[in-house]
């Protein structure tokens, strides 16, 4: 429309005329009336004055003093501007909850019978048995009875090679089954598997708005009465000095444009934006604009051992049964650790199936964390713990092998009844692949305050601190939750710190860290819950690349708020004393607007460095 008027303004006779004049009231009406009613809605609803309403106040200045082609022009380039922010920011949007179709529509459940039928995955409950075939979308989270096969978990871990899978091992509802026939039962229903609780932490952290974020709609809100009054104010200037009411108003109109601050209220939400959704496409979720932006400035990180630093799938390396009899000891202690979540507990079940031992039927079974677990049989109350959950029963290690046992360098489970010490099981832990790398990606990246908290002993921190590289100073060995929180308290005194864990007793530190980072995949609910930020994977790399990529967004923000700011003091020079036209006003408050928003959409393609997992688009995502 903008164009067809344009041809026809220069023409000359009363149907010429009277066309152009058709062609700029619908303009108008095309181009203002949708910004006029977002300007009522915003003052009627949140009683604030935005800057549509700066838009459609100059339009109507500019064609009050004969110049309405020019208004024509700033309302065209407006909302073609307008537009372009919306499908900017919808990309950003439109990566995440693309995962949405990865999301398979049916399912091969199989019945008591043995026979298989293709149903709804919304119709699989809780321990129904789905079948796997090679290529095949894995429906809902759940853990493998049968089979062994590899799986493609780029989509939902962001890991980029496939991981093969057996018996016992989880799977995450989207991936893909690239070979072998697998059975698995249902863990999670399809409203509270992993893709739901991503897209449900995505919306949330979209919806919470960052430091920076707030204070950009605060500073436009204030800054917008600011130009109108400017405005105002600069009309009577120039009035007084003697220009027509015309020209006055026309300058007016300029100074409206070119000091409005779309640049500066958009810049900070199209970079968080674009970060929080390249971050959960590579299997980092951060659960609001808050966690990224303190990210970015934490000078001190804080780990956990087991299950974070390390693989968490101890095995045991020795067994002591002080009466000799090592089939009955290893059955009441995995009667005990049947149902048990920790890690010392998998290994203990896994050498009593290796050496076929059935678990003994163990009732009140309770958890105390960071020293044991306790439980009651015909025989009186079973434990097992650490040295505090000896000493907590009444029991004294004094047996020589025990002693000798606990000079090693390996985990010691103690295991009795009542206050009688019945033996001992030696328990090792394996570094975790990716945490050497991982940790050096964080040094790399200017983090030179590391440390690893555990509540194993001395000997079993500095062998495993050593392998990863911590200083001996850098180790704290015997804490219990309390003390994990009590040192994280220390280190946020002195600055900003991240603590990453994956057990229930890390929550009380995760949620009193300036920012706390779950395990995600591994991780319990309880640790998910308390962080602020929640890793897929198991790769350590993954935590280097969210820091980088929250230093990124840091970069951005500022490079935007500067490039914005910046252009609009140049705007308002050349239109208080340059006799700046109204369209080139148009061209560069719009143009500026757009290039802070193609700024920040740069973060959809963060690169990969240090060997971390990449953020990019992906087949499946990248279509979005």
């Amino acid at each position: 429309m903008l164009m067809a008027v344009l041809a026809l303004w220069p023409l000359q006779g009363i149907a010429a005329e009277r066309t152009s004049l058709v062609g700029l009231v619908l303009v108008y009406m095309a181009g203002g009336m949708p910004a006029a009613w977002r300007a009522l809605v915003a003052l009627w609803k949140d009683r604030v004055l935005d800057i549509d309403l700066l838009m459609v106040v100059a339009a109507i200045a500019a064609a009050a003093v004969g110049a309405p082609f020019e208004g024509a022009v700033l309302l065209t380039l407006f909302s073609v501007s307008t537009t372009l922010e919306d499908r900017a920011l919808g990309r950003a949007r439109r990566a995440v909850e693309a995962l949405m179709a990865l999301r398979p529509e049916t399912a091969l459940r199989k019945s008591p019978d043995g026979t298989v039928a293709e149903i709804p995955v919304a119709d699989l409950k809780v321990n129904d048995i789905f079948v796997l075939r090679p290529g095949a979308r894995v429906p809902t989270d759940g853990v493998i009875t049968t089979g062994r096969g590899a799986l493609d978990e780029a989509n939902i871990t962001g890991e980029s090679m496939p991981v093969t899978k057996q018996q016992g091992a989880k799977v995450f509802e989207a991936t893909v089954n690239l070979d072998g026939v697998l059975e698995a039962f249902v863990t999670k229903t399809v409203e509270e598997s992993t893709v739901a609780r991503m897209i449900a932490l995505v919306t949330e952290a979209q919806a919470a708005k960052a430091p920076s974020e707030r204070f950009s709609e605060w500073f436009g809100q204030r800054y917008t009465i600011a130009v109108l009054l400017g405005a105002i104010l600069a009309f009577a200037v120039f009035n007084w000095l003697e220009h027509d009411w015309q020209e006055a108003l026309y300058r007016a109109a300029v100074l409206l444009v070119a000091a409005s601050p779309c640049a500066i209220v958009i810049s900070v939400p199209a970079a968080i934006l674009s970060a929080l959704s390249a971050a959960a496409r590579g299997g980092v979720l951060f659960k609001g604009g808050a966690a990224l932006e303190t990210l970015a400035v934490v000078d001190t990180f804080a780990f956990d051992k087991t299950g974070t630093l390390t693989t968490g799938k101890a095995s045991v390396t020795k067994v002591i049964a002080l009466d000799g009899n090592e089939q009955e000891f290893l059955s009441l202690l995995a009667g005990l650790e049947a149902n048990s979540e920790h890690h010392s507990g998998a290994a203990i079940r896994q050498e009593a199936a290796n050496r076929g031992i059935q678990p003994a039927q163990v009732e009140n079974v309770v958890a105390l964390p960071s020293e044991g677990i306790t439980g009651d049989n015909a025989g009186g109350t079973l434990w097992a713990g650490n040295p505090r959950m000896a000493a907590r029963m009444g029991a004294e290690i004094v047996h020589t092998s025990l002693k000798t046992l606990a000079e090693d360098t390996q985990t010691v489970i103690y295991f009795g009844q009542d206050s009688r010490l019945l033996g001992a099981v030696s328990i090792a832990d394996q570094v975790r692949p990716s945490s050497r790398s991982g940790l050096a990606a964080l040094r790399e990246g200017g983090v030179t305050k590391i440390f690893m908290m555990t509540g194993d002993r001395q000997p079993v921190a500095l062998r495993i601190g050593s392998e990863l590289g911590f200083q001996p100073d850098e180790i704290h060995a015997d804490m219990l939750a309390e003390d994990k929180v009590g040192m994280v308290g220390e280190f946020a005194a002195k600055g900003r710190v991240a603590f990453v864990g994956d057990g229930v007793n890390d929550a009380a530190a995760l949620a009193r860290a300036d920012v706390g980072i779950a395990m995600g995949a591994a991780g319990s609910e309880v640790a998910l819950q308390a962080a602020d930020v929640a890793l897929l994977s198991e790769n350590m790399g993954q935590l280097a690349e969210a820091h980088r990529l929250a230093r990124r967004t840091a970069t951005i923000i500022r490079q935007n708020l500067i490039f914005a700011m910046g252009a609009m003091a140049v705007l308002v020079m050349a239109g208080l004393f340059f006799d700046l036209p109204l369209p080139l006003a148009v061209i560069g408050h719009e143009g500026g607007t757009v290039l802070v928003v193609l700024n920040g959409l740069r973060l959809l393609r963060a690169p990969r460095r240090n060997g971390g997992t990449k953020m990019p688009d992906r087949a499946g995502v990248s279509a979005a």
